[in-house]
């Protein structure tokens, strides 16, 4: 496999790993809208863990919400999913690392380390479908509430965090499919047959061949 493409998928792993440690504990995963209002005193924002105001003079109140239980399906759901990113992220920087060329961690089986490499860039494809449903799914919930007429509750827009989590997910799912495709075109350029392999049926003995020149030559001595 090319050591570039190693490199390359590595680097794409290791920026949408820390680009989802950056959107869990970003605030701004919805914002208040201020589609309707004529004057805003406050503004209201939300992630995973808390929701926070900002009044006009610039003070910021955040409070964690008090029960997990009693948080909605979709908000359990997407912490799940965001924190089964990070570690799936962690398995594959760590495996990406033993199975790339350049590094000896694995030895001198290429072979092996391939497979190895491959099972990072599975662990990284994972984490960037583990993002990206969270995010989405975070995201169809604020956009069904802010485009329904009966509403009642305060309407929010999408935040930051949102779009820091899209991009952490294309980055793991690009650098994942580069390693497990190229891990895998590797593995199976070196297990082809050799174009030209004899017939293990002859064997040519250079014993051999000299008793039949040897016995060639006494003929010729008696004619």
């Amino acid at each position: 496999m090319d050591p570039i493409v190693e490199v390359v998928a590595l680097m794409l792993g290791f920026a949408s790993w820390v680009m989802v440690g950056v959107a869990i504990p970003n605030r701004y995963w919805k914002t208040s809208t201020v589609d309707g209002n004529v004057i805003t005193t406050s503004t209201l924002y939300e992630n995973l863990w808390m929701s926070c105001a900002t009044d006009s003079t610039g003070v910021h109140n955040c409070r964690e919400f008090p029960s997990l239980l009693a948080l909605s399906g979709y908000l359990q759901a997407s912490r799940a999913l965001m924190i089964a990113s990070v570690v799936l992220g962690t398995f594959g920087l760590v495996a990406a690392l033993i199975g790339i060329q350049c590094c000896k961690a694995g030895g001198e089986n290429y072979e092996l380390k391939g497979k190895i490499a491959a099972t990072g860039g599975v662990f990284f494809i994972l984490q960037g479908l583990c993002t990206m449903i969270s995010v989405s799914w975070y995201a169809f919930n604020i956009t069904q509430e802010f485009f329904n007429p009966i509403y009642p509750g305060t309407k929010y827009e999408l935040g930051e965090g949102l779009y820091i989590g899209w991009c952490s997910g294309t980055l793991a799912i690009c650098g994942g499919v580069c390693l497990v495709f190229a891990c895998k075109s590797s593995t199976e350029d070196s297990k082809s047959a050799y174009p030209y392999q004899p017939s293990r049926g002859t064997v040519y003995s250079g014993a051999a061949s000299r008793r039949d020149a040897a016995s060639t030559y006494d003929k010729n001595a008696y004619v």
